[in-house]
Protein backbone atom coordinates (compact mmCIF):
# COMPACT_ATOMS: atom_id res chain seq x y z
CA UNK A 1 0.00 0.00 0.00
CA UNK A 2 1.57 3.02 -1.26
CA UNK A 3 1.46 5.91 1.78
CA UNK A 4 2.70 8.79 0.30
CA UNK A 5 0.14 12.04 0.08
CA UNK A 6 -1.24 10.33 -2.89
CA UNK A 7 -4.71 11.72 -2.36
CA UNK A 8 -3.68 15.09 -1.32
CA UNK A 9 -6.33 18.02 -1.08
CA UNK A 10 -8.88 15.14 -1.60
CA UNK A 11 -12.07 14.81 0.50
CA UNK A 12 -13.77 11.65 0.74
CA UNK A 13 -16.94 10.54 1.55
CA UNK A 14 -17.47 7.22 3.00
CA UNK A 15 -21.42 6.03 3.15
CA UNK A 16 -20.37 2.53 4.52
CA UNK A 17 -21.74 1.19 8.24
CA UNK A 18 -19.41 3.02 11.03
CA UNK A 19 -17.83 -0.42 12.28
CA UNK A 20 -17.38 -1.21 8.95
CA UNK A 21 -15.15 2.45 7.93
CA UNK A 22 -12.31 2.31 10.23
CA UNK A 23 -9.95 0.37 8.22
CA UNK A 24 -10.87 2.89 4.68
CA UNK A 25 -10.49 5.73 6.98
CA UNK A 26 -7.63 4.88 7.71
CA UNK A 27 -5.81 4.63 4.33
CA UNK A 28 -7.34 7.39 3.02
CA UNK A 29 -6.01 9.46 6.17
CA UNK A 30 -2.79 7.54 5.43
CA UNK A 31 -2.66 8.34 1.41
CA UNK A 32 -2.87 12.08 2.28
CA UNK A 33 -6.77 12.55 2.04
CA UNK A 34 -9.44 14.04 4.14
CA UNK A 35 -12.40 11.33 4.90
CA UNK A 36 -15.56 12.22 5.78
CA UNK A 37 -17.87 9.35 7.40
CA UNK A 38 -21.19 9.70 6.60
CA UNK A 39 -22.81 5.97 7.51
CA UNK A 40 -25.84 5.57 5.04
CA UNK A 41 -26.42 2.67 7.35
CA UNK A 42 -26.82 1.25 11.02
CA UNK A 43 -26.34 -1.97 12.53
CA UNK A 44 -28.71 -3.05 14.83
CA UNK A 45 -29.25 -5.84 17.25
CA UNK A 46 -31.10 -8.52 15.08
CA UNK A 47 -35.08 -8.79 16.02
CA UNK A 48 -35.40 -12.07 16.91
CA UNK A 49 -32.45 -13.37 19.36
CA UNK A 50 -33.80 -15.72 20.79
CA UNK A 51 -33.80 -17.63 17.74
CA UNK A 52 -29.90 -16.59 17.12
CA UNK A 53 -29.39 -17.90 20.51
CA UNK A 54 -30.65 -20.98 20.24
CA UNK A 55 -29.44 -21.97 16.77
CA UNK A 56 -25.33 -21.13 18.50
CA UNK A 57 -26.42 -23.23 20.99
CA UNK A 58 -27.21 -26.12 18.14
CA UNK A 59 -23.39 -25.45 16.24
CA UNK A 60 -22.26 -28.67 16.93
CA UNK A 61 -25.03 -29.99 14.49
CA UNK A 62 -23.92 -28.32 11.04
CA UNK A 63 -21.58 -28.94 9.37
CA UNK A 64 -20.14 -25.77 7.44
CA UNK A 65 -20.83 -21.92 8.80
CA UNK A 66 -20.72 -19.44 5.96
CA UNK A 67 -20.59 -15.74 7.29
CA UNK A 68 -21.79 -13.12 4.49
CA UNK A 69 -19.83 -9.94 5.68
CA UNK A 70 -17.24 -8.76 8.13
CA UNK A 71 -20.63 -7.51 10.49
CA UNK A 72 -22.33 -10.89 10.47
CA UNK A 73 -18.50 -12.19 11.75
CA UNK A 74 -18.40 -9.14 14.70
CA UNK A 75 -22.09 -9.66 15.89
CA UNK A 76 -22.23 -13.38 15.61
CA UNK A 77 -18.41 -13.52 17.52
CA UNK A 78 -20.08 -11.38 20.51
CA UNK A 79 -22.42 -13.50 21.01
CA UNK A 80 -20.43 -17.41 20.62
CA UNK A 81 -17.32 -15.79 22.58
CA UNK A 82 -19.55 -15.14 25.63
CA UNK A 83 -21.35 -18.93 25.48
CA UNK A 84 -19.16 -21.28 24.49
CA UNK A 85 -16.50 -22.70 22.08
CA UNK A 86 -16.08 -22.81 18.37
CA UNK A 87 -16.46 -26.46 17.35
CA UNK A 88 -13.63 -27.52 15.99
CA UNK A 89 -14.91 -29.49 13.62
CA UNK A 90 -17.23 -26.96 12.33
CA UNK A 91 -15.84 -25.61 8.82
CA UNK A 92 -15.88 -22.12 8.00
CA UNK A 93 -16.28 -20.23 4.71
CA UNK A 94 -16.20 -16.10 3.85
CA UNK A 95 -18.05 -14.81 1.17
CA UNK A 96 -14.91 -11.69 0.91
CA UNK A 97 -11.90 -11.25 1.60
CA UNK A 98 -13.04 -9.06 4.49
CA UNK A 99 -15.35 -11.44 6.35
CA UNK A 100 -11.58 -13.84 5.71
CA UNK A 101 -9.68 -11.31 7.85
CA UNK A 102 -12.16 -10.99 10.29
CA UNK A 103 -12.42 -14.85 10.72
CA UNK A 104 -8.65 -14.72 10.77
CA UNK A 105 -8.36 -12.48 13.49
CA UNK A 106 -10.45 -14.39 15.79
CA UNK A 107 -8.51 -17.56 15.60
CA UNK A 108 -10.50 -19.28 12.28
CA UNK A 109 -7.57 -19.70 10.26
CA UNK A 110 -8.85 -22.32 8.01
CA UNK A 111 -11.50 -20.64 6.22
CA UNK A 112 -13.05 -21.22 2.59
CA UNK A 113 -12.91 -18.37 1.09
CA UNK A 114 -12.82 -16.73 -2.66
CA UNK A 115 -9.55 -14.87 -3.76
CA UNK A 116 -11.02 -12.80 -6.19
CA UNK A 117 -14.40 -11.37 -6.63
CA UNK A 118 -16.32 -11.18 -2.86
CA UNK A 119 -20.00 -12.20 -3.79
CA UNK A 120 -21.83 -15.52 -2.98
CA UNK A 121 -21.41 -16.54 -6.84
CA UNK A 122 -18.08 -16.28 -6.26
CA UNK A 123 -17.87 -18.37 -3.08
CA UNK A 124 -20.78 -21.09 -5.20
CA UNK A 125 -18.00 -21.18 -7.79
CA UNK A 126 -15.62 -22.62 -5.11
CA UNK A 127 -14.73 -26.78 -4.94
CA UNK A 128 -15.41 -27.39 -1.70
CA UNK A 129 -19.43 -26.12 -1.97
CA UNK A 130 -19.90 -27.83 -5.38
CA UNK A 131 -20.98 -31.61 -3.23
CA UNK A 132 -23.31 -30.53 -0.76
CA UNK A 133 -25.50 -33.02 -0.52
CA UNK A 134 -26.68 -33.88 3.09
CA UNK A 135 -24.76 -31.14 4.67
CA UNK A 136 -26.06 -28.69 7.24
CA UNK A 137 -25.37 -25.49 6.74
CA UNK A 138 -25.45 -22.10 9.09
CA UNK A 139 -25.71 -18.76 7.33
CA UNK A 140 -24.53 -15.53 9.59
CA UNK A 141 -26.17 -12.84 7.65
CA UNK A 142 -28.35 -9.54 8.45
CA UNK A 143 -32.05 -9.81 8.43
CA UNK A 144 -33.20 -9.89 4.77
CA UNK A 145 -30.70 -9.92 1.62
CA UNK A 146 -30.15 -12.33 -1.39
CA UNK A 147 -31.34 -15.64 -1.29
CA UNK A 148 -28.75 -17.44 -3.96
CA UNK A 149 -26.40 -18.89 -1.66
CA UNK A 150 -29.62 -20.08 0.27
CA UNK A 151 -31.05 -21.75 -2.74
CA UNK A 152 -28.37 -22.92 -4.43
CA UNK A 153 -27.32 -25.12 -1.41
CA UNK A 154 -30.57 -26.63 -0.80
CA UNK A 155 -30.51 -27.37 -5.15
CA UNK A 156 -26.99 -28.93 -4.29
CA UNK A 157 -28.76 -31.47 -1.29
CA UNK A 158 -27.87 -28.91 1.60
CA UNK A 159 -30.08 -28.27 4.63
CA UNK A 160 -29.76 -24.55 5.29
CA UNK A 161 -30.86 -22.06 8.08
CA UNK A 162 -30.11 -18.67 8.67
CA UNK A 163 -28.39 -17.18 12.09
CA UNK A 164 -29.35 -13.41 11.63
CA UNK A 165 -27.25 -11.57 14.04
CA UNK A 166 -27.71 -7.92 13.31
CA UNK A 167 -30.22 -5.93 11.19
CA UNK A 168 -29.54 -2.89 9.12
CA UNK A 169 -31.76 0.79 9.47
CA UNK A 170 -31.20 3.69 7.77
CA UNK A 171 -29.77 6.79 10.56
CA UNK A 172 -31.64 9.26 11.40
CA UNK A 173 -28.88 11.58 10.61
CA UNK A 174 -28.51 15.30 9.99
CA UNK A 175 -27.58 16.18 6.56
CA UNK A 176 -26.87 19.80 7.50
CA UNK A 177 -23.25 19.31 8.29
CA UNK A 178 -22.57 17.47 4.77
CA UNK A 179 -24.43 20.01 2.98
CA UNK A 180 -22.37 22.72 3.74
CA UNK A 181 -19.46 20.50 3.08
CA UNK A 182 -20.46 19.31 -0.09
CA UNK A 183 -18.14 21.40 -2.67
CA UNK A 184 -15.45 20.39 -0.78
CA UNK A 185 -16.04 16.49 -1.54
CA UNK A 186 -14.00 15.04 -4.06
CA UNK A 187 -15.12 11.09 -4.26
CA UNK A 188 -17.99 9.26 -2.59
CA UNK A 189 -17.42 5.35 -1.43
CA UNK A 190 -20.35 3.51 -1.70
CA UNK A 191 -20.72 -0.27 -0.68
CA UNK A 192 -24.04 -1.25 -1.04
CA UNK A 193 -27.38 -0.84 -2.66
CA UNK A 194 -29.08 -0.03 0.47
CA UNK A 195 -26.94 1.90 1.51
CA UNK A 196 -27.20 4.03 -1.88
CA UNK A 197 -30.87 4.01 -1.50
CA UNK A 198 -30.99 5.21 2.07
CA UNK A 199 -28.63 7.97 1.04
CA UNK A 200 -30.39 8.97 -1.53
CA UNK A 201 -33.52 9.34 0.80
CA UNK A 202 -31.22 11.04 3.33
CA UNK A 203 -30.38 13.55 0.87
CA UNK A 204 -33.63 14.14 -0.57
CA UNK A 205 -33.84 17.32 -2.38
CA UNK A 206 -29.98 17.42 -2.47
CA UNK A 207 -29.19 14.63 -4.31
CA UNK A 208 -28.19 16.09 -7.77
CA UNK A 209 -25.88 17.97 -5.94
CA UNK A 210 -24.17 14.72 -4.78
CA UNK A 211 -24.59 12.14 -7.88
CA UNK A 212 -22.22 14.18 -10.31
CA UNK A 213 -19.21 13.30 -7.80
CA UNK A 214 -17.06 10.17 -8.95
CA UNK A 215 -18.24 7.36 -7.07
CA UNK A 216 -15.96 3.87 -5.74
CA UNK A 217 -18.20 0.46 -5.71
CA UNK A 218 -16.69 -2.75 -4.81
CA UNK A 219 -19.08 -4.34 -6.95
CA UNK A 220 -21.00 -4.22 -10.84
CA UNK A 221 -24.54 -5.24 -8.42
CA UNK A 222 -23.24 -2.15 -6.98
CA UNK A 223 -22.35 0.11 -9.74
CA UNK A 224 -25.49 -0.62 -12.04
CA UNK A 225 -27.85 0.52 -8.66
CA UNK A 226 -25.89 3.72 -9.26
CA UNK A 227 -25.81 3.75 -13.05
CA UNK A 228 -29.94 3.65 -12.37
CA UNK A 229 -29.96 6.40 -9.98
CA UNK A 230 -28.03 8.87 -12.33
CA UNK A 231 -24.51 8.36 -10.85
CA UNK A 232 -22.07 8.00 -14.41
CA UNK A 233 -18.87 8.39 -13.11
CA UNK A 234 -18.47 5.03 -11.51
CA UNK A 235 -15.69 3.20 -10.57
CA UNK A 236 -16.01 -0.44 -9.36
CA UNK A 237 -12.97 -1.75 -6.97
CA UNK A 238 -12.50 -5.26 -6.84
CA UNK A 239 -10.87 -6.32 -3.34
CA UNK A 240 -10.70 -4.63 -0.26
CA UNK A 241 -9.87 -1.44 1.71
CA UNK A 242 -6.48 -1.19 -0.27
CA UNK A 243 -7.52 -1.53 -3.06
CA UNK A 244 -10.34 0.60 -2.87
CA UNK A 245 -7.89 3.56 -2.11
CA UNK A 246 -5.34 2.52 -4.90
CA UNK A 247 -8.21 2.59 -7.09
CA UNK A 248 -8.96 6.46 -5.87
CA UNK A 249 -5.56 7.32 -5.46
CA UNK A 250 -5.17 6.22 -9.68
CA UNK A 251 -8.05 8.09 -10.32
CA UNK A 252 -6.75 10.78 -9.02
CA UNK A 253 -3.27 11.18 -10.33
CA UNK A 254 -1.89 13.58 -13.10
Amino acid sequence: MNTSASLSGKTILVTRPLDQSKGLIELIRASGGVPVAFPAIEIKPPTNTERLEGLLNRLDQFDLAIFISPTAVARAWDRIASSRVWPKALKVAAVGQGSLRALNERGLTDVIAPSGQSDSEALLAMPALLDMAGKHVLIFRGEGGRELLEQTLVQRGAQVEYAECYRRAKPDADIAPLLQLHRNFSAIVITSREGLSNFREMLGSAWPEFRTLPVFVPHERIAAACHDAGMDNVHITHGGDADMTQAMIKFFQP
